[in-house]
């Protein structure tokens, strides 16, 4: 059915962008959202003279593990939090950026895993560093905040997936993939000194768990398969209720039609590999707009 976005209110418009959204744009809103609710909450303890710090209190991930015993949420909440403007910037183009080329490899609930899998590990190096290493000792209360950790996971991981991916970037011209997933790392290493050695240190756990991930993955082994149930259950949040109540229908299917369907996958696969091959070749931009929206369309699908 084509939908006239002309003849619908903000309101229309807005739930057919979330019923339209992938797990990647989803994953977006879902930080801008939070971002959102901290700006307000700070707005209203200004305005009322009244403390609101326990918003963000509650959800960021504390270095004292005796405190994380009473908020074991904030292991995964801290990843959809930020401390500024240019912090959520910087960590939603990187996502969004990566995320798109994670989506034509692997399933979006795949990317929710790995999401996940990234903030836990950058949270226990985090916790880790600051507890056991001479360097921190003395720190007093400290918290993790920020998506960088799930951020670096997924670059690192569409990099190990497609090392000598081509990608434009602004005038620095065609770089495979790799060279910036590398690059980021390594400015990671050598800011710990510097400044912010415990988000620093977080994002080195992200993108070593995305590493591990592809690399697990391609011997067959995914790692984040025990997280499956709560990714499952944050993946039928996200889910439009028109989809949830068509997923409860079952239908029985004659194995012909199985077969053709299976044929149709076979068919779609060859092409997707073909321009995936094209984009490792050329680059994403080599893509025309039919090939763009196929893959973008096989992305969501999968």
């Amino acid at each position: 059915m084509l939908i006239d976005g002309t003849n619908m209110d903000w309101k229309q418009k807005l739930k057919y962008k979330y019923n339209t959204a992938d797990t990647l744009e989803k994953l977006i809103g879902l930080n801008v959202l939070f971002f959102i609710l901290t700006l307000v909450f700070a707005t209203l303890g200004f305005l009322f003279k009244i403390p609101t710090g326990f918003f963000i209190e509650w959800l960021v991930f504390p270095k004292d593990l005796l405190e994380y015993a009473y908020k074991p949420w904030t292991i995964i909440t801290y990843a959809f939090m930020h401390s500024g403007i240019f912090h959520i910037l910087s960590n939603m183009l990187i996502l969004y950026f990566s995320g798109k080329f994670f989506l034509a490899y692997f399933s979006g609930k795949r990317m929710l895993n790995l999401y996940f899998l990234g903030a836990i590990c950058g949270a226990l190096v985090y916790a880790l560093s600051y507890n056991l290493l001479p360097a921190f000792s003395g720190t007093g209360r400290s918290y993790l905040i920020g998506a960088s950790a799930s951020v670096m996971a997924t670059l690192v991981a569409t990099a190990t997936q497609a090392p000598n991916l081509q990608v434009r970037l602004f005038f620095l011209g065609n770089l495979k993939l790799w060279w910036i997933a590398a690059f980021l790392v390594v400015l990671d290493v050598v800011q710990i000194p510097l400044s912010n050695p415990g988000g620093h240190l977080a994002h080195l756990g992200g993108a070593f768990i995305g590493y591990l991930y592809i690399v697990q993955l391609k011997k067959g082994n995914d790692i984040g398969a025990w997280l499956q149930g709560i990714t499952d259950w944050f993946a039928e949040l996200l889910e439009p209720r028109s989809r949830k109540s068509n997923m409860k229908t079952v239908h029985k299917t004659s194995a012909k039609k199985s077969d053709k369907n299976s044929s149709n996958r076979s068919e779609k696969q060859i092409k997707i590999d073909k321009i995936l091959d094209k984009i490792s070749k050329s680059g994403y931009d080599s893509l025309s707009k039919e090939e763009k929206d196929f893959l973008f369309k096989a992305g969501k699908d999968m």
